[in-house]
C-alpha cells in the first residue's frame, strides 16, 4: 500500500470547493449557532465521501509515540479542518494531531473559543475497513460545547447538535418516551476496559450488572449510539477531550446524563482526559453511577 494512496490534486480540489461555498469569517460571538452547525455539518459530509472513503482500508500508517496509529489521512483532513473551520469562526484549532503542550494550552483557554476535532476518530477501525469511525467536530464558545457535529462517512450517519436546541440524527431530532426506559440489568453497555482501574474491570467482567457489554473503538460515535439508543450505559477511562467533546454534546441534548467519576461536571477543569460514565436517561444513570461507585 503506498503511505499516499490518494492525489494532492483530489486534496485541492476539494479545498477550491470548499473556500467557493464557504461563508465569510463570523465575528465571535456566534450569533447564530444553526447556521455553524449547518455549515460544519456540510463540511465533514464533503470531506468524508471525497477524502475518508475513496482511501477506506487503503492507506499505510505509522505509529506516535504513545503506540496509537495515525496516517497522512488523518494529518491532511486536519490541516483542511484547521483551515477551513478557522473561516467559519476565527478562533483557534484543536486537535489530536497536534503536541501536548500546544493542546493543553489551547483547551485552557477554550472559554475564549476554540474548535475541538478529531480528524478520524476510528484510525485503527479506518485502517483495518472496520466501518466504524467518523470526523468529530465540537466548537467551544465557554467551558462547554455549543455545537456539535460527528459523521461517519460508511453509514451515513450525521450526528449534529446545538446546546440548548436539542440534537438530530441526519436532520431528525431525537425524541424519547417514558416506555424506552429500562433497568440497568436489560441494558447494552459501551465500554472500554484497557483504562479502567484493574479491580473495576475484572468486577464488570466477572459480574457484569448490565445485559451485554460491546466496545467498537470510536469513542464519538459510541457516546452518539447511547444517544440514538443502541447503547445504555457508557464508561470510559481517561477519555480525551477530543473524543468526546461533540458526543457528549449530542447526548445531553438527546436527553441522557454523564460525569466524571468524581461525579463532577465533565467540562469542569484543565485537564486533556478524564474518565467519564454516561447513560441514555436520568433513571438508568442513577442507578449506573451508583453500580459504578460501588466497585471503584
Amino acid at each position: 500500500k503506498n503511505a499516499r494512496s490518494y492525489s494532492e490534486r483530489t486534496t485541492q480540489t476539494l479545498l477550491t470547493s470548499l473556500q467557493v461555498t464557504s461563508k465569510d469569517s463570523r465575528e465571535e460571538p456566534v450569533t447564530n449557532p444553526q447556521d455553524l452547525l449547518e455549515d460544519v455539518s456540510r463540511l465533514v459530509v464533503r470531506i468524508g465521501q471525497d477524502i475518508l472513503i475513496p482511501n477506506f482500508k487503503s492507506i499505510s500508517h505509522e505509529r506516535k509515540s504513545d503506540g496509537s496509529p495515525v496516517t497522512e489521512i488523518d494529518r491532511e483532513v486536519q490541516s483542511i479542518l484547521e483551515r477551513e473551520l478557522s473561516a467559519l469562526v476565527a478562533s483557534p484549532v484543536l486537535g489530536e494531531e497536534m503536541g501536548p503542550q500546544q493542546q493543553q494550552n489551547l483547551w485552557s483557554d477554550r472559554h475564549l473559543g476554540l474548535w475541538c476535532v478529531d480528524p478520524i476518530d476510528g484510525t485503527t477501525n479506518y485502517i483495518n475497513g472496520i466501518p466504524y469511525f467518523a470526523i468529530s467536530i465540537a466548537y467551544f464558545a465557554s467551558a462547554s460545547p455549543l455545537v456539535g457535529v460527528v459523521y461517519n462517512p460508511v453509514s451515513g450517519e450525521l450526528f449534529a447538535a446545538c446546546a440548548g436546541e436539542g440534537a438530530t440524527l441526519c436532520g431528525e431530532r431525537f425524541s424519547r418516551s417514558d416506555e424506552s426506559i429500562k433497568m440497568l440489568g436489560d441494558c447494552v453497555a459501551s465500554i472500554d476496559f484497557k483504562r479502567l482501574p484493574s479491580n473495576m474491570r475484572q468486577s464488570l467482567i466477572e459480574r457484569p450488572p448490565y445485559s451485554s457489554q460491546r466496545n467498537f473503538g470510536a469513542a464519538s460515535l459510541e457516546w452518539c449510539h447511547v444517544a440514538s439508543g443502541q447503547f445504555d450505559v457508557y464508561l470510559h477511562g481517561r477519555q480525551k477531550v477530543w473524543d468526546f467533546a461533540a458526543g457528549a454534546l449530542v447526548l445531553a441534548e438527546a436527553g441522557g446524563r454523564m460525569s466524571t467519576f468524581d461525579h463532577e461536571d465533565i467540562w469542569v477543569g484543565p485537564e486533556l482526559s478524564r474518565t467519564v460514565m454516561a447513560a441514555s436517561d436520568a433513571a438508568i444513570f442513577a442507578d449506573w453511577i451508583d453500580h459504578v461507585g460501588k466497585i471503584s
